[in-house]
């Protein structure tokens, strides 16, 4: 689903860069690399999916604040009272499966630890990304995008499965794996909810706003069952807002700008770099330390992100 077929209201008449939807999709995915390094600052009472959950809850509602000004100021009506019944729908559709990742992907990599859900969430999301596409849109995957996919999610494996290829063999968590796959699904899904209404003429920050402020209302209770204590300490409240501001509000305005001149297919691969940016956090900040494959395959990683990112030549006519 290509969004650059319909312009929204707020984008300019000029000619826009060929980078203009990978770049702030690579970005937002550098933002999204620094989460796991940030909930491990967390305090040890704090459950895993009660840190997404508070990352979520704080970062949706300030999107969906911090947009409700400019379109009071603008005499525009909320996003709900603009679209048709059906696209309504998909905006409920999309705050779901917003709310849906951090509660199934917290919880996986509780269950089979960091790098397994990480490569297994972030592998499977381009792939659902190419299927939705595909079966909902009839847009069959291009032969660039099967290309930079296969050798971004080959690398992502080696990079992230690097440093256990050497261990023993641990028994599969099945429910493990399957709620990695649940929030690979919810991640294709609200992206491409997210480029379908904004390429009905929407603009960005309020489809993104509009979806992570129902999204942070859902995500309220598993914050509340968890135990939101954790978060009135010092420790506790710095790494809540360190999510809510930078890998929630910050990165997906990012996004949500790349989403408007990129498609979702496209933009659930860049988001790959988050692995990256994870892993080599880990290794300058948490003294962790990759082997051969893993830098290998960072390597392939780096090599697939630029392929889908640099725009391919025009052929010369004739």
């Amino acid at each position: 689903m290509s969004v650059t077929t319909r312009r929204s209201p707020d984008l300019t008449h000029h000619r826009t860069s060929p980078l203009a939807g990978p770049v702030p999709v690579l970005a937002a995915a550098v933002l999204w690399g620094t989460t796991g390094t940030a909930g491990s600052f967390a305090p040890a009472s704090a459950p895993a999916a009660a840190i997404g959950a508070a990352g979520l809850l704080l970062g949706g509602l300030l999107l969906f604040l911090t947009n409700l000004r400019p379109a009071i100021l603008s005499r525009r009506s909320p996003i709900g009272r603009l679209l048709p019944r059906r696209e309504w729908r998909l905006l409920l559709l999309g705050a779901v499966t917003v709310a849906g990742y951090p509660l199934s992907f917290y919880p996986a990599v509780a269950r089979s630890g960091v790098a397994v859900a990480t490569v297994i969430t972030l592998g499977s999301a381009p792939v659902f990304a190419g299927l939705l596409g595909w079966l909902v849109q009839g847009h069959r995957p291009t032969r660039r995008w099967t290309i930079g996919t296969v050798a971004a999610v080959a690398g992502c494996f080696a990079l992230v499965l690097g440093p256990e290829l050497g261990g023993g063999a641990e028994p599969v968590d099945v429910l493990g794996v399957g709620l990695a796959l649940i929030a690979g699904l919810s991640y294709a899904a609200y992206t491409m909810v997210g480029g379908h209404l904004i390429a009905r003429g929407h603009a960005s920050r309020t489809v993104m706003g509009s979806m992570f402020g129902l999204a942070a209302l859902l995500v309220l209770p598993a914050l509340l069952a968890g135990g939101p204590q954790w978060v009135l300490t010092a420790r506790g409240a710095t790494v809540a807002a360190y999510l809510a501001l930078v890998p929630t509000f910050a990165a997906y305005i990012l996004f949500g700008y790349g989403l408007r001149h990129t498609t979702a297919q496209t933009a659930t691969v860049l988001s790959l770099a988050e692995a990256a940016v994870a892993a080599l956090l880990g290794v300058a900040l948490l003294g962790e330390r990759l082997p051969g494959v893993s830098w290998a395959g960072l390597v392939v990683l780096a090599g697939g992100l630029a392929f889908l990112t640099v725009p391919a030549r025009p052929r010369p006519a004739g």
